[in-house]
């Protein structure tokens, strides 16, 4: 009897301090149904929003104020996924079913509504890319 409530205190003490230092401390919403890949990085993390079940490749860059967010149509919700070697720069916003490719650099305050095909750069709202 005491393993399950000592779990039950557990997780309402997980619950109270994901409240009170992440969403209230730091301004974030990182829900534990986002797969993020290993070295990613959280450069200044804060206002980060992230829609569940986002799937985040390895060694991204994610800086301030970013939203990575889906958009329902109908009863579906339409969920970006994002490559590995991403650079997303600080208050970009990435919106819908689309998929970032690997190798990518989005722009600062830049709105990705589109697929980024690899190796691109993109930025601008909405985002386009730069490379010729």
């Amino acid at each position: 009897m005491k393993i399950p409530f000592f779990r039950h205190v557990l997780y309402i003490s997980s619950k109270i301090l994901n409240l009170l230092l992440i969403k209230f401390g730091l301004n974030t919403d990182i829900p534990a149904s986002v797969r993020i890949g290993k070295n990613v990085n959280f450069q200044h993390p804060f206002g980060i929003v992230i829609h569940p079940n986002v799937v985040i490749g390895e060694n991204a860059v994610i800086r301030q104020q970013v939203t990575i967010g889906g958009k329902a149509v109908g009863r579906t919700e339409q969920i970006p996924k994002i490559g590995s070697n991403v650079e997303i720069g600080a208050g970009a916003k990435i919106i819908g079913d689309i998929l970032i490719g690997d190798n990518v650099i989005i722009g600062a305050n830049s709105v990705v509504t589109k697929n980024v095909k690899d190796n691109d750069i993109v930025a601008g709202v909405p985002a386009k890319s730069l490379k010729k």
